[in-house]
């Protein structure tokens, strides 16, 4: 199983460096391409889920650290899971003006980097939960595994050579790299649109009959 000591070898071996400059750089190596699978990927495996409470008189949410995108807000009413639907924070100053004003939440929007705003005004406290893009915890040799680690390796590993090319610079093959990684990136693309649908599902014409559409094919 590939780990963080595992890629740090690769990386020496791959590069034939083992100088002492190199390997101090090979954390911040890693962080880039960590930085930039985040940015890169949809996939199930960067989501996380958090309990908040909206609180009551409230209308302002604070997200979970680590946060990088919503995906999904939802609350507790009468022991159902109400979806809150994610709008502009534009739309919610229409919609809600006099935040004093208190109904059961509806929608939700970004107001920030670090906090949502919520319409309407909470009247009482719900429990609640934000779905959420977040980093992995960063590999080093302390926590030698993580998402990266376990299931796509090899987009991994041709990040962090990126890197390391761009730092001996190398800037062929670093080209080379950027290739293998983009090629690699379209295949995690693929088995993370793979595991938005079971085998049981079928392209639907929005015309109301079966799609003639091949799947995968385009």
């Amino acid at each position: 199983m590939a780990n963080y000591t595992y890629l740090v070898n690769e990386l020496i071996a791959a590069t034939e460096n083992d100088s002492t400059e190199f390997l101090n750089f090979i954390p911040n190596m890693v962080n880039r391409a960590e930085e930039r699978l985040v940015k890169d990927l949809d996939d199930y495996g960067l989501v996380t889920y958090t309990s908040v409470a909206v609180s009551s008189g409230n209308n302002k949410v604070t997200l979970p650290s680590g946060t990088r995108i919503v995906k999904n807000i939802n609350i507790v009413s009468n022991s159902s899971k109400i979806n809150l639907l994610m709008r502009t924070d534009e739309f919610i100053n229409d919609y809600w003006p006099v935040s004093a004003s208190t109904s059961e939440p509806r929608y939700y929007g970004q107001r920030n980097g670090s906090t949502v705003v919520v319409a309407p005004t909470p009247a009482s406290t719900y429990s609640g939960e934000v779905v959420y893009i977040s980093r992995p915890t960063t590999l080093t040799s302390a926590s030698n595994t993580n998402y990266f680690t376990d299931f796509c390796y090899d987009l991994l590993f041709n990040a962090c050579m990126v890197e390391a090319s761009m730092f001996q610079k190398d800037y062929q093959t670093a080209g080379l790299y950027q290739q293998q990684y983009s090629q690699v990136l379209d295949l995690q693309r693929n088995q993370a649109r793979r595991t938005r649908r079971d085998d049981m599902q079928a392209p639907a014409s929005p015309a109301g009959a079966d799609d003639n559409l091949v799947p995968n094919s385009n």
